[in-house]
């Protein structure tokens, strides 16, 4: 077949594809426009998902007649100045969008700019344009949008459930309605109750509104974040600024227990665009990768401003993905910024915990006990409580000094109270100091897992294992950075038997381990000896301790970064030097643990992302009762 030119009308519709991939992208390209016309109020309809009808109205600066024609041709925009694409400040460029649409759907488009005397509004249907003609309009720009794809009917095949095109629209919106907090969005339909979010001001009431400036859009946008991500995003949320070299990093961070199993609730701008790009992506994940599981995903909002000089926009037809000239200059400033946040709010656990934990009590409508029901024959009939051996509580001028007490909490050795008692209660002469503390006086050790401490304003239940888990962590990474984990020496090297694979891993990364204080080598097929442990984890399991490892180098990928790696090898070997569920501890061990909790960096989540602590409030505590 010869070489031919494409006839114009299947070249818009080759074109249109690109642009328009489902009723989403055409929502975001005409709020875009919107954006750009200076509108101070946006109003987004759809029907059917978007196929049957999609209507976008705002109050910008308008269209003469001339320009109103002009507009639904191909790479006719009014955005780009002087034909530079390294300088482009606006959303939209190419001038792409409605020819595009107006190739694959029935178009409308109805405008008036301050000048005219009354509104023009122009059809294009499957790529054929009409003459502007008179139309009604007070101000601004009405775009309808009928039948999308109806002039590419295959692509309808491609479309999801109405439902599902539906929450891809009202994604598309939140993340605008996010990046311009000074600018108020509807969004309607016919599958959901209207939704409003009203123009965000400073003034809006909400902590912490207005933190990255008076400028616009950043004034006002926790608020708008509270609006559009809900209450809970604002009260566990941390403010995020950073920046250098003409580089700026905005906006807030969700603590590490305020977390998703997906990575959907990550919203990224860049120069006020909505983007999902990977280098940012990676650089949220590398900044929590210390205090969050592979399988959770945290919540946040972040704004980086760079001279669009020192940025790429025009590498995909979406305008989804950027290129930066200073890729590691970008990451680096994230993650700093995102660890500094993080890092001021260090030892916080998010509160859903309390709604969490109040939510989760169900009424069972059990009825009373009989009136002969007597607890002392009840197999629930608590043990007596002991924590000295006269089997009485001890005495509180007998309790060791603080150093002793923290050395016995940081003692995994054998049981510290006597077996029979299963519910620890300490006296109730606690000090007033320790109730001012944010974790509050320890007063109880419930399953020998959870300690119950209590407050001035209510009670905290703490995770012994987690807790302590992270203490040790944090304890490895310092001595770490200060030169070197301490080790001691095994009297007895311990073999450890293992699969030939695991001993040839253990023993490639075995200068790594040691860096941990954990020294071992090959010893024979099928085994390795371990001569050395970390001082930090005192008596531990060595054979357990060895086979996770073999387990975790498994799953290792190369391309992580050493230090990437060493930090799983720390967070492996705190788990298993940890105080472990099922120890009883003593008063003043409970209360060791809560105060190195405080003074420890990250104490909210232990390695792997899980709460370590859940704090329920005197309000919390009535509403299980019942008194609110």
């Amino acid at each position: 077949m010869p070489v031919r030119q494409l006839p114009e009308a299947v070249v818009n519709r080759i074109a249109a594809g690109e642009v328009v991939e489902r009723p989403a992208s055409v929502v975001k390209e005409l709020v875009e426009n919107a954006l750009d016309a200076g509108a101070t109020r946006i109003d987004v309809l759809s029907e059917g998902g978007g196929r049957r009808r999609i209507t976008v109205t705002d109050d910008g600066c308008g269209m003469v007649r001339a320009d109103l024609a002009l507009a639904v041709e191909r790479h006719a925009t009014s955005k780009l100045d002087d034909e530079d694409l390294l300088a482009i400040a606006t959303l939209g460029f190419r001038g792409e969008a409605l020819p595009s649409i107006g190739a694959a759907a029935k178009l409308c488009i109805t405008s008036r700019h301050a000048s005219e005397p009354h509104a023009w509004a122009i059809t294009v249907e499957g790529g054929v344009k009409g003459e502007p003609a008179p139309a009604a309009l007070t101000r601004g720009t009405r775009v309808e949008v009928r039948d999308l794809f109806f002039a590419t009917p295959a692509r309808l095949k491609f479309l999801k459930a109405e439902r599902t095109e539906t929450e891809a629209i009202r994604d598309v919106v939140r993340r605008l309605a996010m990046s311009r907090p000074d600018v108020a969005f509807t969004l309607a339909g016919e599958e959901r109750a209207p939704v409003t979010w009203t123009a965000a001001l400073p003034e809006a009431g909400l902590p912490g509104a207005g933190l990255a400036g008076a400028d616009l859009p950043g004034a006002g946008r926790l608020a708008r974040l509270g609006d559009v991500l809900g209450r809970d995003f604002v009260a566990n949320a941390v403010p995020v600024r950073g920046g250098r070299d003409g580089l700026a990093v905005e906006g807030f961070a969700g603590l590490p227990t305020f977390n998703k199993a997906n990575s959907l609730a990550q919203y990224l701008f860049v120069n006020g665009r909505p983007v999902r790009d990977k280098l940012l992506v990676g650089a949220v994940r590398a900044a929590y990768a210390d205090t969050l599981s592979r399988d959770r995903h945290p919540v946040v909002a972040l704004f980086v401003t760079v001279d669009p000089h020192e940025v790429d926009v025009n590498v995909h037809p979406a305008k989804a993905e950027v290129r930066f000239r200073d890729a590691g200059l970008v990451r680096a400033t994230i993650v700093r910024a995102l660890l500094d946040a993080l890092g001021r709010e260090a030892g916080r656990a998010a509160s859903t915990g309390g709604s969490a934990t109040v939510a989760a009590f169900q009424r069972t409508g059990a009825p009373m006990p009989a009136r002969g029901w007597d607890w002392r024959a009840s197999p629930a009939r608590p043990f007596a409580s002991s924590f000295s051996s006269g089997g009485t509580l001890a005495e509180p001028g007998s309790a060791p000094g603080l150093a002793e007490a923290v050395q016995a909490a940081f003692d995994v050795g054998g049981p510290s109270a006597d077996a029979r008692a299963s519910l620890a209660t300490v006296e109730e002469g606690a000090s007033a100091e320790n109730l001012d503390r944010p974790l509050g006086a320890a007063r109880a050790q419930l399953h020998e897992t959870y300690i119950v401490a209590q407050t001035r304003e209510g009670i905290v239940i703490v995770d012994q294992h987690a807790a302590h888990e992270r203490i040790v962590y944090e304890r490895m990474k310092a001595a770490l950075e200060a030169g070197g984990i301490a080790r001691q020496l095994l009297l007895v090297p311990e073999i450890v038997e293992l699969d030939d694979a695991d001993v040839a891993r253990l023993a490639e990364r075995a200068d790594e381990l040691a860096r941990f204080g954990l020294v071992l080598e090959a010893f024979g097929p099928g085994a390795v000896a371990v001569r050395e442990t970390p001082a930090l984890l005192g008596r531990t399991n060595v054979r357990g301790l060895v086979t996770d490892l073999a387990e975790h180098l498994a799953e290792w990928d190369d391309s992580l970064p050493l230090e990437r790696r060493l930090l799983h090898v720390a967070a492996t070997m705190a788990c298993h030097g940890s105080v472990r569920a099922g120890r009883r501890l003593k008063p003043e061990e409970m209360n060791a643990l809560l105060r190195e909790m405080e003074d420890t960096p990250n104490a909210g989540q232990c390695n792997h992302g899980r709460p370590t602590y859940v704090s329920l409030s005197l309000s919390d505590i009535e509403r299980l009762f019942g008194r609110r």
